[in-house]
């Protein structure tokens, strides 16, 4: 059989310990048998970053601007423990926060649903898609703990000398305090990537923040989604879908009541919240999809999910594991679609397509991982449960089939 053909490399960005394993298996079992695959290759696992500085991060973010589409493995953010167990010469940053800053993307997590297992909001029917704006906030905050009590103000000094302050708050104790900043043109960016990928998906697009009473702050994200939409609305109207703006506690009260199939963008803080109570209701976060988009439509694709430490060292002892590799498996076919849809190459998009479907088929007809037994309903077929590597075999089988 000729396998299908590819004109650009993908960017390939390999990563750690048990997702590290999965990634060579699936690309074995499940890629290469059937596309004549062109990467270029960065191996972003963590001791390699440590050998290069963490150069090699830079490195693959700036080839993914160049060839547009990127997959990328499950990487470690080391903290105090891995830096001794990896003996690293430093505390290396997240390389999903260095790939971001980069590309000036954001991140979109999608559930990966399937019959045999039933959303915990029994209204969803549909997955509900995550837009995380990850710049600022809380996760660029800058705090202070008094031990007495006193005056805070915020002061801001312009480029041209000008001083604006103005009181946060007296105290006649002790206390706590955060400063907190955002980046206008973060937010416009923000805003084009969640239009464009809106239209890209045709979903309807949700939006909302406490401008009622962040009326400065939460007020510019309203006001400048707002004016980004003007540039998209057009577009919207032919797809037939719509950008919705409300409050963010209403926002919560109309997403538990829906039927789901929509994008949902929120601020760096809600995202990281929603996501995992999104992932969570709908099932597993072995089954959440993760897409980084740039507001001039570059594409990186990966898994949702970290790397899977404690199956990881169980694999290092001999043993088999049921690790669910159905994620980063869509971080691959998300990603060759992309590319078969840029270069005009329909086979590999329906290869991409095929390869979900088997994926899918194969849990519904009863074969899973360990995970996913434990979530399933069992009256509808048997479970049977197997280890990731019969589970790719399966995969394959439906695939060939």
């Amino acid at each position: 059989m000729s396998k299908i053909p590819m004109t650009t490399p993908l960017v390939e960005m390999d990563g750690d310990e048990m997702t590290r394993i999965l990634w060579k298996m699936i690309k074995e079992e499940l890629i290469l048998p059937y596309v004549d695959l062109k990467t270029e290759y960065y191996d972003l696992g963590l001791e390699n970053r440590d050998k290069t500085a963490d150069q090699v991060t830079i490195d693959s973010a700036e080839a993914t601007k160049k060839y547009g589409v990127a997959v990328k493995c499950a990487t470690i953010t080391p903290n105090v423990q891995r830096m001794s167990e990896y003996n690293l010469h430093e505390m290396w940053k997240s390389p999903n926060g260095t790939i971001r800053a980069i590309l000036d993307g954001t991140v979109f997590r999608t559930p990966i649903t399937v019959s045999l297992i039933h959303p915990a909001v029994r209204s969803w029917e549909k997955p509900i898609t995550i837009a995380r704006h990850a710049y600022g906030d809380v996760y660029k905050n800058t705090e202070i703990r008094t031990k007495e009590g006193g005056t805070a103000e915020l002061v801001f000094t312009s480029d041209s000398g000008e001083v604006t302050r103005q009181v946060i708050q007296k105290l006649d104790g002790p206390g706590v305090f955060q400063g907190m900043h955002n980046k206008e043109s973060s937010i416009r960016s923000f805003a084009h990537s969640c239009f464009q990928y809106a239209l890209d998906t045709r979903q309807s697009l949700w939006f909302g923040t406490k401008d009622t009473i962040s009326k400065i702050y939460d007020g510019a994200f309203k006001e400048i989604m707002a004016d980004v939409f003007e540039e998209y609305k057009d577009r919207f109207e032919e797809a037939g879908i719509e950008y919705f703006y409300t409050l963010i506690d209403d926002a919560v009260a109309r997403v538990i009541r829906s039927k789901g199939g929509f994008i949902w963008a929120c601020k760096n803080y809600d995202g990281d919240v929603m996501s995992d109570m999104v992932s969570t209701a709908f099932g597993s976060l072995a089954m959440m999809t993760s897409v980084l988009v740039s507001p001039d439509g570059v594409y990186e694709y990966e898994a949702a999910h970290g790397t899977v430490t404690r199956h990881y060292y169980r694999y290092l002892k001999g043993e088999k594991t049921s690790t669910n590799p159905v994620a980063t498996i869509f971080a691959w076919t998300g990603a060759l679609r992309k590319r078969g849809e840029m270069d005009g190459i329909l086979e590999l998009q329906e290869f991409a397509d095929k390869l979900e479907k088997a994926c899918l088929d194969t849990i519904e007809s009863g074969v899973m991982t360990k995970d996913l037994a434990l979530l399933a309903d069992p009256d509808t077929v048997p479970i049977q449960t197997v280890d990731s590597e019969d589970f790719l075999k399966a995969i394959r089988e439906r695939l060939e089939a």
